[in-house]
C-alpha cells in the first residue's frame, strides 16, 4: 500500500472547549495552541468559534500573534456563521486568516433550523465567501450534519457542493455532527462524495456517540479523505471526537499513513490539556492513559522477558512512556523480579517468593503497590531495618491541631545516618509537616526541596471510618516529576509516609 500523508486539524479549543464543565481562560489557551503547533507539529488548529465572547477575542487575538511571530499563522483557524459580514470581520479583527464556515449539510437542517430553502441558503452562503475572499480570508466549509444527509436527503448535499465547487473554498469538511455514523455507511457515503468530486479535497469530523469515532476516521481515510478532525483526550460536544493520540496511532500502525505528528510528545501535552480542561484521562485510554502500558498478569511479565511476547507495535518509548509491571495479587514472580531488576535489587529465590506474598497480601486488601513502594516491602519482609538506599528516616514525630490555633508539628528525622529535629506551624497537620522539613533541608542542610504540584486522596469502594486512605503526591523535583504514594488509616499519616518516599528518592541525587 502507498504511503499517503493525512493533515490533521485538532479542534480541541473549539470543539473540545463545547465539553460539558470546560472553559479554557485566554492564557490557557495561548498554551495549548504553542503546545498543539510547536510540540505535537500539529497542521492545523481550530481554536475559537466567532463573536462568542470578549474572551475568546483576547485568546484569538494572542494566539495569532504568537503564530505570525513564529510563521504559524497559516495553521490558524476560527469558526464563523454565514451571517454576512460579522463572522469574517470578526476574525480578522482577531488576526486570523482562515474561516471555517459552518453551513448546513442536511436539507432537515437547512428547512427546520433556518427555515430556508436551498437556493436562500447557498446564496448566502456565497455571499459570506465571496466577502472573505475580498478580505483575503481563506474559506473551508463544514456541511453540518452530513452524515445525515447523506443518509436521508444526499441530492441536497450535492446541490450545495455543486454550487460551490467553483468558489474559492479549500476544504470540504464532513462532520458526522450527531455520531451516527458506522464504518461501513461512511465508507459508502465518502467515496459517493470523492467520486462525485474527485479534485476536492474532503476533511472527515467524527463524534464518539456509539464509541465509532476511531473505526469511522479510518473508514474515512480508506475511502479518500485527506485530513481528519481531532481533540487531544477525545473531548467535544457530547461523546466527544476523535482522540488525537489514538487517530494518530491507528493511521500509522492500522493504515502505514504518515502524519507530521511527534508522537513522543503526545502524553505531554495529552496531560498538559488534562490539567487546564479538569477533565481526567481514563487509566485505561489508549496511548495516554496511565494502565495502558502496564502488564498486571505475570505470565505476561513472563513472555515478555524471554522474547517480548505480550508487545505489540504500540510500544510505549513512541509516545514518550514506558512500560511497567504491576504489583498486586495477580503479579506473579517474573513481574516482582522486572522491577527488582529496574531499582538494582538482587534477591534470593526465596526472598523473592517472600515479597511476592506480600505483595498478594497488600493486593488482596485493595492496597495499591507501585514499584516505588517496592524497595520498602522488601526492606519490611526481610527485616533488613533499613535498607542500603534508605537514606531518610522519621524517627519520631508528633502534629497537634486545635480550634482557633494554627496546627503544629514537630520532627525527629535521620538523614544519611545524621539526625535533625525541627518544629513549624501550618495551615494544616501535613502543610506544617512538610514546613518543618523544608526547615531543615533549606537552614541545615542548605539544599533545595521540592514543590508539591497535586495531592490527591482516595478511599476503597465501600470504605468505613476505619477504611485504608490513600494519599497521592506528586512532586517537581529539578524539573521531574515524582510521583509517591502513602496508604494508612489516618491520611495525615497517609501523606506523611507517601513523603519519606519523596525524600527517599531524591537522596539518590545527592549520593
Amino acid at each position: 500500500m502507498k504511503e499517503r500523508l493525512i493533515e490533521i486539524m485538532d479542534t480541541t479549543l473549539r470543539d473540545g472547549e463545547q465539553t460539558s464543565g470546560v472553559s479554557f481562560m485566554p492564557h490557557e489557551k495561548l498554551v495549548i495552541a504553542r503546545a498543539l503547533l510547536h510540540k505535537l507539529n500539529v497542521d492545523r488548529i481550530e481554536v475559537a468559534s466567532a463573536h462568542v465572547s470578549d474572551g475568546e477575542m483576547e485568546a484569538v487575538k494572542s494566539i495569532t500573534r504568537w503564530a505570525k511571530q513564529t510563521g504559524r499563522l497559516d495553521s490558524v483557524e476560527v469558526l464563523g456563521f454565514v451571517d454576512g459580514t460579522k463572522s469574517v470581520d470578526w476574525i480578522t479583527e482577531a488576526g486570523c486568516r482562515h474561516l471555517n464556515l459552518l453551513c448546513k449539510g442536511s436539507l432537515r437542517h437547512c428547512r427546520e433550523q433556518l427555515g430556508k430553502e436551498p437556493e436562500e441558503h447557498i446564496r448566502e452562503i456565497r455571499q459570506v465567501i465571496d466577502y472573505a475572499d475580498a478580505k483575503g480570508v481563506g474559506v473551508n466549509i463544514y456541511l453540518e450534519d452530513w452524515s445525515n444527509g447523506m443518509k436521508d436527503s444526499p441530492e441536497y448535499v450535492f446541490q450545495v457542493v455543486d454550487a460551490l465547487r467553483d468558489s474559492s473554498i479549500q476544504r470540504y469538511m464532513l462532520p458526522d455532527t450527531l455520531g451516527i455514523l458506522n464504518p461501513l455507511d461512511l465508507i459508502r457515503y465518502v467515496r459517493r462524495m470523492v467520486k462525485r468530486y474527485p479534485t476536492l479535497r474532503f476533511d472527515f469530523h467524527a463524534h464518539n456517540d456509539y464509541d465509532l469515532a476511531i473505526s469511522n476516521v479510518l473508514a474515512a481515510v480508506l475511502s479518500g479523505c485527506q485530513g481528519i478532525h481531532t481533540c487531544v483526550n477525545g473531548l467535544g460536544e457530547r461523546a466527544g471526537n476523535a482522540p488525537l493520540a489514538s487517530v494518530q496511532a491507528i493511521l500509522k500502525d492500522q493504515f502505514q499513513a504518515r502524519t507530521h505528528i511527534r508522537e513522543s510528545r503526545l502524553g505531554e501535552v495529552s496531560r498538559l490539556v488534562e490539567s487546564y480542561s479538569g477533565i481526567a484521562i481514563p487509566p485505561n485510554q489508549p496511548i495516554t492513559g496511565e494502565n495502558v502500558f502496564t502488564q498486571v498478569a505475570g505470565v505476561h511479565a513472563d513472555g515478555d522477558k524471554k522474547a517480548g511476547l505480550y508487545q505489540n507495535a504500540l510500544l510505549p518509548e513512541r509516545f514518550g512512556r514506558k512500560r511497567a509491571y504491576a504489583l498486586g495479587k495477580n503479579s506473579g514472580k517474573a513481574n516482582i523480579l522486572k522491577n527488582l531488576e529496574e531499582l538494582g535489587l538482587c534477591l534470593t529465590p526465596e526472598q523473592a517468593r517472600s515479597v511476592t506474598e506480600r505483595i498478594i497480601e497488600l493486593g488482596d486488601k485493595k492496597e495499591l503497590v507501585t514499584q516505588e513502594d517496592l524497595p520498602f516491602i522488601v526492606s519490611d519482609v526481610l527485616g533488613h531495618g533499613t535498607l542500603a538506599d534508605e537514606h531518610v528516616r522519621l524517627l519520631s514525630y508528633v502534629v497537634t491541631t486545635a480550634y482557633s490555633l494554627k496546627p503544629l508539628a514537630s520532627l525527629r528525622l535521620e538523614i544519611n545516618g545524621a539526625t535533625y529535629e525541627e518544629s513549624a506551624q501550618g495551615n494544616g497537620q501535613f502543610d506544617a509537616f512538610v514546613r518543618a522539613i523544608r526547615h531543615i533541608y533549606k537552614e541545615k542542610l542548605s539544599r533545595p526541596f521540592p514543590w508539591l504540584t497535586d495531592y490527591t486522596v482516595s478511599i476503597p469502594p465501600g470504605g468505613r471510618t476505619d477504611a485504608f486512605v490513600q494519599t497521592t503526591i506528586t512532586w517537581n523535583w529539578n524539573g521531574k516529576t515524582l510521583r509517591t504514594r502513602g496508604l494508612d488509616a489516618d491520611q495525615t499519616e497517609a501523606a506523611i509516609k507517601a513523603t519519606i518516599k519523596m525524600l527517599n528518592l531524591i537522596e539518590q541525587d545527592f549520593i
